[in-house]
């Protein structure tokens, strides 16, 4: 119920009842310069609070520590004060409970989803995970996040943490930009990619992350660290690496840091960047068991010189196939090719990822290949969970959005990394099939009828009599041309909208030679993805917009599918 008495007539008003020592957090600007904007807090006693900002180009934070409990109402004049985000929390137990989002607006509201299982931010944008790990006995995501609209813009790092990488409690926003760059949305830099370890020197965590600042000299991008103890709010952070390594010709870029332990006990930092010969992995070490200073270059340690790639991005090495002390564990190095193409096929920013030996000093490459060949599975962080290694992606890629395009995004769903004999394998994690909700069919879509999906999240499992048959599982969207298809060239998803069939053709989302046996594809709003033989290949698309697929219908020579199930998903 409002709290309406003393509240000035035509104000805005929120009601939100809170426990005892609630922290609320808000983002508020000024609709003019010449007036400010502010945000009143009132009790059954009146008012007791006020929160103000006088900018009125880009939201302020504040902060009000609410001791008493109780029902509250936050009033303010439109007029006057715009709100974009408001959420409570109580520090004691924000770990278990989450944030409470009390107020988003149109610009920056996420979707309505029914059943939708991929992680999706509480409000604005969202991009690169990043200090993905278990910390505290849960598995956490950090993220490229921006508050106040569901474009790109000046980052922060958004938090969430979860029992089973499936089911997210979104928690307080974790790093903000540099105080310059709060002033005006001018999209120049702020709290860019990295990762995070837990500290060996005491409770918490520390993040590493690149700030950028457009047009800053000498360095636009420079490394900061930062710590935390109660693994949900960040201290002040301090500059780590303030420029690039001399005499190694790399451009402005010098971001994405990657810490890990190596073979020799050793912390680890990769940074992306770019030379003449091509987008880079550069390597640092520090004897300092902190990670806090210390930071030795040590070169270069891969270049990429296909598909005439810019700088190489968010780098990651991890062991896959044993102890890290152990010379002969194979290691996987995973990184995103921005701006490069594969002029064959049209596809842009592919991820790679490659196997071999890391020694603590150099790579020595046995194998590699793309990480999906959907590409809409960039910016992949991965790390060791109890012996698995375990890793997930933005369900995006910059071919299709960029600082204009309003992109409500997801990540991918979480997968681990497998070595089988000489083979690499990306199966989601096993806690998938806990989204499974209801079986729909196991007869009519083996049978080549149509299976109606009851709403947007759905997973299909189907094999083929023998690997390389040909056939073809047709999706049936209200926008778009959809459909997985294996034939004489590879596994192929296709993909194109239904209202412009005037259009070139777009880039070809092809595994060439694929000869696959079984498959399993997961659907949710907004999104495609496809694992065959158990992860040996994986495709993500981004589907544009939230319509759901409607349908299923799989076309194949009689006696090709031996076995299809449909099954509905939920959270």
């Amino acid at each position: 119920m409002t709290i309406s008495h003393a509240i000035p007539e035509g104000y805005r008003t929120i009601d939100v009842d809170l426990p005892v020592n609630a922290m609320l957090h808000l983002w508020l600007k000024a609709v003019t310069p010449a007036e400010p904007g502010s945000v009143s807090l009132y009790s059954v006693n009146g008012k007791f609070g006020e929160v103000q900002a006088v900018n009125a180009e880009e939201n302020s934070f504040r902060i009000y520590h609410v001791f008493g409990g109780g029902t509250v109402t936050l009033a303010y004049d439109t007029a006057v004060t715009s709100v974009s985000v408001a959420y409570w929390f109580t520090p004691s137990d924000v770990l278990e409970t989450g944030i409470t989002v009390i107020h988003t607006n149109p610009a920056n509201e996420p979707p309505d989803l029914p059943n939708g299982y991929h992680f999706r931010p509480p409000f604005g944008w969202m991009n690169d995970p990043n200090g993905f790990g278990r910390f505290g006995g849960r598995p956490h995501l950090f993220y490229q996040h921006y508050s106040h609209g569901r474009i790109w813009n000046n980052m922060h790092w958004g938090h969430a943490v979860s029992p089973d990488y499936l089911r997210w409690r979104h928690l307080p926003v974790f790093l903000f930009p540099s105080e310059e760059l709060t002033v005006r949305p001018d999209k120049r830099g702020g709290a860019f990619s990295g990762s995070a370890i837990a500290r060996p020197d005491g409770p918490g965590i520390r993040v590493f992350f690149t700030e950028k600042i457009a047009d800053r000299i000498p360095e636009q991008e420079i490394q900061l660290t930062a710590t935390s103890t109660d693994l949900f709010s960040a201290g002040a952070a301090e500059v780590l690496l303030p420029h690039r390594p001399d005499g190694e010709g790399l451009t402005f870029d010098f971001r994405d840091p990657y810490v890990f332990r190596g073979p020799d006990g050793l912390w680890k930092m990769l940074l992306g960047s770019q030379s003449a010969e091509g987008g880079v992995v550069l390597l640092y070490e520090t004897t300092d068991n902190t990670a806090a200073d210390g930071w030795t270059y040590l070169g270069k340690l891969y270049t990429e010189t296909r598909y005439q790639t810019s700088a190489l991005e968010c780098p990651c090495l991890l062991p896959v196939d044993g102890d890290a002390r152990d010379p002969a564990t194979r290691w996987a190095l995973i990184y995103g090719l921005m701006n490069g193409e594969d002029k064959e096929t049209g596809r842009r920013n592919l991820t790679m990822i490659d196997i071999g030996w890391f020694d603590g000093r150099s790579f020595a490459k046995e194998f590699g290949r793309e990480l999906d060949f959907g590409t809409d599975n960039y910016a992949f962080q991965a790390f060791v969970d109890g012996g698995t290694p375990v890793g997930i992606g933005w369900l995006g890629n910059w071919a299709d959005t960029g600082p204009t395009v309003d992109f409500p995004s997801a990540m991918s769903l979480p997968r681990t990394l497998v070595l089988d004999g000489g083979e690499l394998l990306t199966p989601p994690i096993g806690a998938a099939e806990s989204l499974r909700a209801r079986m729909i069919d196991r007869t009519r879509l083996v049978a080549g009828q149509s299976v109606q999906l009851p709403h947007g999240a759905a997973e299909v499992v189907f094999e083929l009599d023998q690997p390389g048959a040909e056939f073809r599982l047709e999706f049936d969207h209200p926008e778009m041309r959809l459909a997985l298809a294996q034939h004489a060239e590879g596994l192929e998803i296709l993909h194109g909208f239904l209202d412009r069939p005037e259009e070139p053709p777009g880039p070809r989302y092809i595994a060439k030679a694929a000869g696959v046996k079984r498959i399993r594809v997961f659907l949710d709003y907004g999104s495609l993805e496809v694992f065959a033989d158990g992860g040996r290949l994986a495709g993500t698309k981004r589907i544009a917009g939230f319509e759901p697929v409607r349908g299923l219908r799989l076309v194949a020579t009689q006696g090709t599918v031996t076995q299809a199930t449909v099954w509905s998903l939920r959270l």
